[in-house]
């Protein structure tokens, strides 16, 4: 009951305390309330928080900055195993009988100016207490959640936590057993949230941690992405997205006593604020952006006109199917500079193309090539299929031979169809791997999450340990408009080259094998009159004849007629 009361007293709270406010190094939090606070170096900031209710057993601070390290310390003088340094750091203070005041510390570490936001929330004896059993870390009991990045996943680390206790009690024993009155009865929801799209400024990372820095905040504003009991290891991996702001936020629950806390959240980019190389604001490469110009204006030409002429079609299709394969190739071997992947993989692009066109123009096995074409149609569907959220199903997530073998599948069945409906697999590939390529253009200049539909194919090819991860990616107001445009094209593409294509043949015939035809036409019909028309090597030598011959005077040559 008395815990009921004090939350219906906490909004009350700001109408009968002081205003919030930070002079002379000293903070004043009120419990559940953000406060902004900036500081300079070599300055330590007193947070201070009182009038704490006696049903509170123990408080956390959390503080919050966008890509700066801010220092949060029990005391003036920072010491190992008694401070944490982060963008996202939190402390957990127990409190004592009789305690009705607490003061924490802020510093900056880094030589600079630091600005964030940071929260005070209060807990009682019967919620857990987050990172009390915390065996890995430096504090003693540590309630951060350990973030690390790289360019395929993002992985974060929490230590475990304990059942609660009241202000003065012995802790209980973290590993002694494991039975129902201990802390093996914990779970832990390991919570997502995404910031939005294209979205770097700090108002916005500080309005989206304010709304997911509680229990009810994370249950409401995040999205659940697992569930692990005490037995399993407190790990969890997700796909890193250079450049999209992401908060992971983990929540302990105590079954049986139908309680619950929170730990500190933390965020990340993907991507690094302070590189003036490949940092978050100039994410995009101008190779990237020249390389899926090009590929979205031909894409866009194949979508509409791709069945049409068909030597282009074949050649965009070779292009994309032998530069992609190569890329990942190099890539997964080499660790080569990205602008000489690139520029490599066009090259090898450029022959696949002339190679495909070739083989058609030489053989003119149509139906060779369009299975090639209905490979690109059947990666592109397996690959938006692994896209839904059957993608993070444990079948497929544990397991990297279902994975490949049910993604080969979809793959090589898409070229079945088109041995029985060639021309209109061949134009409804035209029309959607056309329009895809022009997502993918716009996704150089505005960053859209449909390009992850192949990125992620690509990223666990790459690395051994994606498999883990989950791939969940924001779909906001830019990835809707994308999809539609998607779609509208894609249509559009397909239903105009059908109707257009209606009472033509179904493929443009072999030049070479029209060539052939046209040589033997004519030297068994003696009437054409190109039957008589001497060969080139002929007609080249009677030229160089022509030229080099002493020309005649002029004048009557002829005897006179008597």
């Amino acid at each position: 009951m008395c815990r009921w009361i004090w939350y219906l007293l906490l909004p009350l709270l700001p109408l009968t305390a002081p205003a919030q406010a930070q002079e002379e190094n000293r903070v004043v939090f009120l419990l559940g309330t953000f406060q902004n606070v900036s500081f300079s170096h070599n300055e330590t900031v007193q947070a201070v928080v009182s009038r704490i209710p006696p049903e509170v057993a123990f408080i956390t601070l959390q503080f919050h900055t966008q890509h700066r390290n801010a220092t949060l310390s029990y005391s003036r003088m920072p010491s190992l195993g008694f401070s944490l340094t982060a963008v996202d750091s939190g402390l957990l203070s127990p409190l004592v009988p009789s305690q009705t005041t607490l003061s924490l510390f802020l510093l900056s570490p880094d030589g600079g100016a630091v600005a964030g936001t940071g929260v005070i929330l209060p807990y009682t004896s019967d919620d857990p207490v987050p990172g009390a059993c915390n065996l890995e870390f430096n504090l003693d009991i540590d309630p951060n959640i350990y973030l690390h990045y790289n360019l395929y996943e993002t992985t974060i680390r929490f230590a475990p936590a304990n059942i609660g206790y009241a202000r003065g009690a012995t802790p209980p024993a973290c590993d002694v057993s494991t039975g129902g009155d201990t802390r093996w009865r914990l779970r832990y929801d390991v919570y997502q949230s995404f910031l939005p799209e294209n979205d770097l400024s700090e108002r916005s990372l500080f309005s989206s941690i304010q709304a997911v820095a509680d229990v009810r905040g994370v249950a409401k504003n995040a999205k659940l992405v697992l569930t692990l009991s005490s037995d399993d290891t407190t790990v969890a991996v997700f796909s890193s997205i250079p450049g999209q702001g992401v908060i992971y936020s983990v929540v302990v629950r105590d079954p049986v006593a139908n309680t619950s806390a929170s730990y500190v959240p933390v965020h990340t980019y993907a991507c690094s604020f302070t590189s003036t190389l490949d940092g978050c604001a100039t994410l995009g490469k101008i190779s990237t952006k020249v390389f899926f110009t090009i590929a979205g204006l031909a894409g866009l030409f194949v979508c509409f006109f791709g069945h049409r002429f068909f030597k282009c079609e074949l050649f965009c299709m070779g292009f994309s199917f032998a530069g992609f394969f190569f890329f990942v190739l190099i890539t997964r071997t080499t660790a080569l500079d990205y602008n000489i992947r690139l520029s490599l993989t066009a090259v090898i692009g450029v022959l696949g193309g002339v190679v495909l066109v070739m083989s058609w123009w030489r053989f003119g096995s149509v139906m060779a090539c369009v299975v090639v074409v209905g490979l690109m149609l059947g990666f592109l569907l397996a690959s938006t299929v692994f896209f839904t959220p059957l993608g993070d199903l444990d079948v497929f997530r544990t397991s990297d031979a279902v994975f490949w073998v049910t993604f080969c599948c979809i793959v090589v069945v898409v070229p079945l169809f088109f041995v029985r409906w060639p021309r209109e697999g061949n134009i409804t590939t035209c029309g959607i791997v056309g329009a895809y390529a022009v997502v993918l253009a716009v996704n150089a200049y505005v960053y859209t999450s449909l390009s992850y539909i192949t990125l992620n194919i690509l990223k666990r090819f790459l690395n051994n340990n994606f498999s883990a991860a989950f791939t969940d990616v924001p779909f906001q107001t830019i990835d809707f408009v994308m999809i539609t445009v998607w779609v509208v094209l894609g249509v559009s593409g397909v239903v105009l080259q059908l109707h257009r294509e209606r009472s033509r043949p179904f493929f443009p015939p072999s030049p070479y094998l029209m060539w052939r035809q046209e040589r033997e036409r004519r030297k068994t019909n003696v009437l054409d009159p190109s039957h008589h028309v001497p060969s080139l090597p002929g007609r080249l030598m009677a030229r160089v004849q022509q030229l080099t011959r002493r020309r005649e005077p002029a004048g009557e040559h002829t005897p006179l007629l008597l």
